[in-house]
Formats: C-alpha cells, structure tokens, sequence
C-alpha cells in the first residue's frame, strides 16, 4: 500500500492558521489538489500568499453552518479540480462554558459549530464520492474523511464542558458514518490530539504563558508539539496506506491521556 495522495483532491476545513493550514500544505506538496477552507478569507490570503487560485491550490471561504455555503464549496472545488477524493474536517471552535449557568449557551454553540456542520458537509461530500465511484464503475476506494478530534473527549475540564461534549459526540460520528458508509468504500476516521499547538492553544498561551509548564509536565513527552506534527498521520489515513482501517480514533498527545492526575500510588 501506498502513502501518496498525488493526484487526489482534498478540501480542508480550518485551513487558515494552526493545524488545518498544516495539513493543508503536507497534502499540497505531496501533489494533491487542496482546497483550503476558513471562514476567514483574509487570513486565508494571507497564509495562502501568492499560491492562490495558483496550481494546485485553491481556497474558499464561508460559514460551514450555512447549507448554502456548503454547496457553493462543492461546487467550487468540483469547477476546478473535477472531484474530491479526501475531506479533513478540521474546522473547530474551543469556547469556555459555565456548567452551573442555565443561560449558558456554548453546548448548543459547540454543537452547532464543531458537529453539525461537520456531519452535513461530510454527507453531501460523501455523496458526491459515491456518484464519482458509480462514474468510475471500478473496484477502487471512493473516499477519505477524516475529522480533527481532541482528548478532551475523553479527559474534560469543568470549563470545557461544551468542547468536550461535542468532542465525544465527534468521536461517536465518526464511528457511526465509518460503518454507514463502509458499503460505498469510503473510510471515515478521526485524530484526537491534545498537546499540539493548534491555534486556540496558541491564542490561550499568548495570554498565560504559565500554562505552557504546565501542559508540558503533565505531557509524558515533555513538549508541545507543532501542528506539522500531524500532519503525516493526516496523509497516512488519507492514503491507501490505511486502505483496511475505518471508524478508528487515533490519539496524538504525547501520551498525555496516559497519566492519572492523581498521584498518589492507590487505587
């Protein structure tokens, strides 16, 4: 099996900045059409530089939340590169939630902002993979979706209540289209990552830089990692590499999920 995605095309959500931007550009270079997506088209812009709307690169920007928004991107990246074969949902939002605070609103936010728009932008792209795979009438994989998850998942902090529900819900999506769409050979899985320096992180350590010794000494790696650093992992579920795996969760955190925060030896 092989790791390369040269010739496929791919869009990436969250394409503006951190993790998504470096997935973005690991698949451009390694030949594959990428369309780069964000809300923010200037920053999209300015990361994008003079590549854009250049080769094998394109962009767009819009809100995912938007049914409207969600055809135009189809439509844009079929217009220019004729099909898509790879989608990496990696567009998220982290937003504090007061868990005792019945006027609280970021659940219902977080649910609309980091689940829905994932699972109906991967419906209609999986849709649109079954049709190319009817066209095509051969025994080759239709798709690759694969979503950005986190740990918080699995390990919740009281003001993350909201991310971490959506989180978990995440997780269970991506089981559950894995075995929906595993009969029109379309492989769905997730990269649940906590201590890589994704955007959000790097705004928050901006304003508490004491935070940062924190994340580090209870990270078994003793670091943080860098968005590149998931971005091979990205490729390789993209990839005919990882043609047998679907509904998979795979955790990327320095073995951070690995430590009790209780210290004490007794259970």
């Amino acid at each position: 099996m092989s790791f390369s995605i040269s010739g496929k095309t791919a869009i990436v959500t969250g394409a503006a900045n951190g993790i998504g931007l470096a997935i973005g550009r690991q698949f451009a270079r390694e030949g594959a059409n990428v369309m780069f997506v964000d809300h923010d088209e200037a920053a999209l812009l300015q990361e994008l530089g003079s590549d854009v709307e250049d080769g094998n690169i394109r962009h767009f920007a819009g809100d995912l939340r938007e049914r409207l928004t969600i055809a135009n991107l189809l439509s844009a990246t079929i217009d220019a590169f004729d099909q898509i074969d790879i989608l990496v949902n990696g567009a998220r939002k982290v937003v504090p939630s007061e868990p005792l605070n019945p006027d609280d609103e970021s659940v219902e936010f977080l649910l609309h902002q980091n689940l829905m728009s994932t699972l109906r932008l991967s419906q209609h792209v999986a849709k649109r993979m079954i049709r190319q795979g009817e066209e095509r009438d051969d025994e080759g994989a239709n798709g690759a979706i694969i979503n950005l998850s986190s740990i918080a998942a699995r390990r919740t902090h009281p003001d993350l209540m909201g991310y971490s529900v959506t989180s978990a819900a995440l997780d269970q999506m991506t089981r559950s289209l894995a075995v929906s769409l595993a009969p029109h050979k379309i492989r769905v899985n997730s990269i649940a990552f906590g201590s890589v320096m994704s955007a959000s992180m790097q705004a928050t350590l901006k304003d508490n830089r004491s935070l940062r010794q924190d994340i580090e000494e209870h990270t078994p790696l003793n670091r943080i990692a860098p968005p590149t650093e998931l971005t091979e992992t990205a490729q390789f579920l993209a990839s005919e590499a990882s043609g047998f795996m679907t509904g998979q969760v795979l955790t990327l955190d320095g073995g951070r999920t690995l430590l009790d925060p209780v210290t004490a030896p007794v259970h």
